[in-house]
Parts: C-alpha cells; sequence; structure tokens
C-alpha cells in the first residue's frame, strides 16, 4: 500500500492559509474599530492574540501586512457589483463577480472588479442611481472603515509612501486603474462621452466618502435627498 506523500504538505498549506484568513479577518476588525493605534503591528497581534513573530512569519513586515488586509478587502469587496437588466434591479455580493457584457455574453472574473451586465436594458439612471447607493451602503461597512483608519495613519505623499511602504502602495496604486475601467465598462453599451465618464471616476469616491462622513458625524442634512442629488447630476452630466 502506498501513500500519497504530498497529501500532508497539502493539509499543511490549507492550514497556512486558512490561518492567514483568519489573521486578516481579525486585523480588519481591529482596524475597523477606528482607533489610530490600532494602526501598529503589535497592536494587530495582540488584538488577533498572536506573536508579532507569527505575523512576519506570515506577511514578511509591516509593509507585507498593510499590502495584505488592503488586498483581502479588495477581494472580498468586488468594488461595485451592479447588475442592470430589464428590470432594473441591482444587487450586493461579496467577492469576485463576473462581468457580462455586449451579446456574446462573456464573463470574466478580476479582483476590485465592477460587475456589470450591459445589456443595454439598463438605463442611464437606473446605473448611476443604483452604484451611488451601493458606495453608500459600502463605504459603512467594516473593511471601509478599516481602509480609512489604515489610510489616514500612512503618508500622505505619495513618493513617502512608496519609500517606506513599497507593497502597501503598490497596491493602493492597483486600485485606480482597475476602479477607471470597471466605470468605463459600467456604461460602454450606454452613449456617454468616455472623458466625462473618467472625470465621474475621479471624483465620485471623494464625494460619496463625504456624504458617508456627514453621517457619521450626526448631520441634520437630508441623506437621502443628497445622494438623489449627486446621482441626478451625475445622470446629467453623462447624458448625451
Amino acid at each position: 500500500m502506498t501513500t500519497d506523500a504530498s497529501t500532508p504538505r497539502r493539509s499543511a498549506n490549507k492550514r497556512g492559509i486558512a490561518t492567514r484568513e483568519a489573521m486578516l479577518d481579525a486585523a480588519v476588525t481591529s482596524l475597523a474599530g477606528g482607533d489610530p493605534n490600532s494602526v501598529s503591528g503589535n497592536r494587530i497581534a495582540k488584538d488577533i492574540g498572536a506573536t508579532w513573530g507569527v505575523i512576519k512569519y506570515q506577511f514578511g513586515d509591516i509593509d507585507g501586512l498593510w499590502a495584505a488586509v488592503l488586498h483581502h478587502t479588495a477581494v472580498r469587496r468586488g468594488d461595485l457589483p451592479i447588475t442592470s437588466g430589464a428590470a432594473g434591479t441591482s444587487r450586493r455580493r461579496r467577492g469576485d463577480l463576473p462581468i457580462t457584457s455586449g451579446a456574446a455574453g462573456t464573463s470574466r472574473r478580476r479582483r476590485g472588479d465592477l460587475p456589470v451586465v450591459a445589456d443595454g436594458d439598463g438605463s442611464l439612471t437606473e446605473r448611476v442611481s443604483g452604484i451611488v447607493e451601493l458606495m453608500y451602503a459600502g463605504l459603512m461597512e467594516p473593511d471601509s472603515r478599516a481602509i480609512e483608519t489604515l489610510r489616514a495613519a500612512l503618508p500622505r505623499d505619495p513618493a513617502e509612501l512608496e519609500r517606506l511602504f513599497p507593497k502597501t502602495a503598490a497596491e493602493l496604486a492597483s486600485w485606480g486603474p482597475l476602479w477607471v475601467d470597471a466605470c468605463e465598462r459600467a456604461f460602454a453599451d450606454l452613449d456617454v462621452p468616455a472623458a466625462r465618464v473618467r472625470e465621474v471616476a475621479a471624483f465620485l469616491p471623494g464625494a460619496m466618502r463625504g456624504l458617508v462622513s456627514e453621517k457619521q458625524l450626526g448631520s441634520y442634512q437630508d441623506q437621502e435627498l443628497a445622494r438623489r442629488g449627486l446621482a441626478n447630476a451625475i445622470i446629467a452630466y453623462l447624458s448625451p
């Protein structure tokens, strides 16, 4: 009787992956609390019940940890899942979701994408309104709060960030092009100026964070009215 020598190795790899995922989940939970002091390798180690040596073994250094945390949230987020169909429905899901566009109905999976069914039935109004509502809800979730806590503690100057945290900087930098590409594909089958879509992609994340910040600070403003106004402004700007 023979034994597959690779079985113990596969089991060890699965355990290692599970341990790594559990550490990342715990790190996100810790950062989502909003405490600036949580942006510390030793603090994260304490919060997740591990030693810094264990974290260093998994991620290499603090830069590797932060880059892994950001990538972990991006994979789970999938950015803006939108399904625009005949009913104009939209839905939110976690993880990497397929993008279906055009008559061929081909799909592909990519991290940090904006999954969109662009079949010509979803109107510009439905798509923009859906994106605004989904972003508003998503930015209040724990993953988004964790990202904000981490980013607030990192160097603001890109050159300084790249020097001190090259892996983290590379992960953050990768989000921009993916986001722009996702937005372009969201409206690819509509007669919308591509340059204006890119402009909207540039300001929308900041605008949505501003609305979320107002809510979190206890604003007296009507948040639903604000979101509707922002969506209507974008719709008017993108209309042919």
